[in-house]
């Protein structure tokens, strides 16, 4: 249960809390050449991510994929994902943000587009599932907006008020989501966005989750 009037965060987990830039952009690649199209560096990726994630492709072909071709490479993708992701671990800090957030009596929870049943033994291997109010990933099809899901979250947040919340993440959905619930949003640096895409999006940007932290704090108060 949230506290009633203090600031709550729901945290977003890929190229957020989790550092898996790595794996994203692994798995990615070994995507693409299954395909028969050249890799991008991650440099590029950041520059033209984007949700739905259909666009991206678009961006990067010069035409949007069918549902066909789309379905095809979110397989592959998730299939070297998984692969990749063994290598990758918490954002450096981590843990005792959450430890202290906790401690100081404000609640907190997680909310991904990662698949749900996927999501959840992963932040339980992690030994932080304690620090969260709720672990929510995503249900039903891959590649589009945290919006709805948003929505669903935040009304199962018993006592957490969505304009006492702050939403951190790495992607300008995240903002979208936010706002689309009345919350507030920082954005971090640190995952799929470059900070000139981050910017335009009109919500605080910082560059490491300490920083995250602090700004959301003074949004909510």
């Amino acid at each position: 249960m949230g506290m009633h009037g203090a600031t709550h965060i729901v945290w977003d987990w890929n190229g957020t809390l989790f550092h898996d830039n790595t794996a994203i952009i692994g798995a990615t690649n070994a995507a693409f050449a299954e395909m028969g199209m050249p890799p991008i560096t991650l440099e590029r990726y950041r520059e033209l991510y984007c949700v739905p994630v259909p666009k991206f492709y678009e961006r990067l072909t010069g035409r949007l994929p069918s549902d066909e071709e789309w379905e095809a490479m979110d397989v592959i993708f998730h299939r070297y994902y998984a692969e990749h992701r063994v290598a990758c671990g918490l954002t450096d800090g981590v843990p005792g943000l959450l430890a202290e957030w906790a401690s100081a009596g404000r609640s907190q929870s997680i909310l991904s587009m990662y698949g749900h049943d996927e999501l959840v033994p992963l932040v339980r291997g992690f030994g932080i599932e304690p620090h969260f109010l709720r672990v929510d990933g995503r249900t039903g099809p891959s590649g589009g907006s945290k919006a709805e899901h948003m929505v669903r979250h935040v009304r199962a947040l018993t006592g957490v008020e969505p304009a006492r919340t702050v939403v951190i993440g790495d992607a300008a959905d995240d903002a979208i989501a936010a706002r689309h619930v009345g919350a507030k949003a920082v954005l971090y640096t640190g995952g799929s966005h470059s900070r000139a895409s981050l910017e335009g999006v009109g919500v605080p940007v910082v560059d490491t989750l300490e920083e995250a932290v602090t700004v959301a704090e003074w949004l909510a108060a």
